[in-house]
C-alpha cells in the first residue's frame, strides 16, 4: 500500500466516492431503455426515448412549476398515531422510516410563490410517502393550502399521487373527503380557481374527493387514475375491462379530465389556465 492510500485510510471524513450503474443510468421502467442520469433529469425525469413520465417528489415539482424564491409553507401538525395502529410494524415507525427517506414531513407538500408572476398557492403529493395516502395530515395540509390561497387571494393548484386513503388512521382518514370538499366550496365562495392537476398515480379516496373536484382537470400522459384497482373492477363485474382502462388518455375520451398535458408543457399551461380563471380587477 502507498503512502497516500495509507494517509487516506486513515481520515475518516473523506468520502469514497463510488461510481456505479446506479449512478451513471437510470432504467426506464415502461420501456427498459437505459438512460443516462443526467439525460433523464434535464428532461424532467420523462424517458426521452418512449415519453414514459416519471414519479417525482415535491421539491422537483416546485423547481419546475414555480418562479424562483417560492416559499414552502409549514407541514400542520396533527395528533400522530390516533388508532394506536399496529400491523407488521408500528405506524410511528412507518412515518419515520418515510420522513427519512423523503425528507419530507407528510405526503401533501404547500408552496406560495408565482407562476410568470402570477401568485399562486401549489400543493404537491408524494407518493414515495407512503404511498402518498390520504391522513389526517394531508387533510390539514390541503385545508392548510385553501386557507393560504384565500388569504393572499389567489388560486390553489395542487398535484396529486396517492393511493387512497392511510388504512392506519381509519374512519379518521375517510372524514378528509368531506373536509377537503368544504374546504373547496370556501375557495369557490372566495372566487378562486382551483386546478388539479392529476399525476400517476391517482387512485382511491384521493380521487372520490379532492382529485376530481377541480375547476380544470388536467393530467400527465398515460396516469393511472380510478377509484378501485382493475382486478378489484373486474371480479366484480365479471368483465374484461377495455385497454387502457383508467388512464390519463381514456379519461379524457370519455369525458372526466379536460386536458393531458405533457410534463414540459404544464408551466405554461397552468399558465393561460390560472390567467382564464383569475378575476381580473376593475380598471
Amino acid at each position: 500500500m502507498s503512502w497516500i492510500n495509507r494517509v487516506r485510510n486513515a481520515i475518516p471524513f473523506i468520502a469514497k466516492k463510488e461510481t456505479t450503474a446506479e449512478t451513471l443510468w437510470h432504467k426506464c421502467p415502461s420501456c427498459a431503455d437505459m438512460v443516462f442520469i443526467k439525460e433523464w433529469e434535464e428532461n424532467l425525469s420523462v424517458c426521452p426515448r418512449c415519453d414514459h413520465h416519471g414519479r417525482i417528489g415535491p421539491s422537483e415539482r416546485f423547481e419546475q412549476i414555480l418562479d424562483a424564491g417560492f416559499i414552502l409553507l409549514p407541514t400542520p401538525p396533527v395528533q400522530e398515531d390516533p388508532l394506536k395502529f399496529r400491523d407488521s410494524k408500528r405506524y410511528p415507525d412507518r412515518i419515520k422510516a418515510a420522513r427519512h427517506s423523503t425528507g419530507d414531513q407528510e405526503a401533501l407538500i404547500n408552496a406560495r410563490g408565482a407562476i410568470e408572476d402570477i401568485p399562486v398557492v401549489m400543493g404537491v403529493q408524494n407518493f414515495a410517502f407512503m404511498g402518498g395516502s390520504m391522513g389526517m395530515g394531508v387533510g390539514a395540509a390541503f385545508i392548510q393550502g385553501i386557507n393560504e390561497a384565500i388569504g393572499h387571494k389567489c388560486p390553489y393548484v395542487i398535484f396529486t399521487a396517492a393511493g387512497g386513503a392511510r388504512m392506519q388512521e381509519g374512519i379518521l382518514s375517510l372524514m378528509q373527503m368531506p373536509r377537503s370538499t368544504v374546504a373547496i366550496r370556501k375557495l369557490h365562495a372566495a372566487g378562486l380557481p382551483y386546478i388539479v392537476v392529476l399525476t400517476d398515480p391517482t387512485t382511491g379516496g384521493v380521487t372520490a374527493s379532492y382529485a376530481m373536484l377541480g375547476d380544470i382537470q388536467i393530467a400527465e400522459p398515460n396516469a393511472l387514475i380510478g377509484f378501485a384497482g382493475q382486478r378489484v373492477i373486474e371480479s366484480t363485474i365479471r368483465e374484461k375491462l377495455p385497454e387502457g382502462f383508467q388512464r390519463a388518455e381514456y379519461l379524457l375520451d370519455h369525458g372526466m379530465l379536460d386536458m393531458v398535458v405533457h410534463r414540459r408543457d404544464l408551466r405554461d399551461t397552468l399558465t393561460r389556465a390560472i390567467t382564464y380563471l383569475t378575476p381580473r380587477a376593475a380598471a
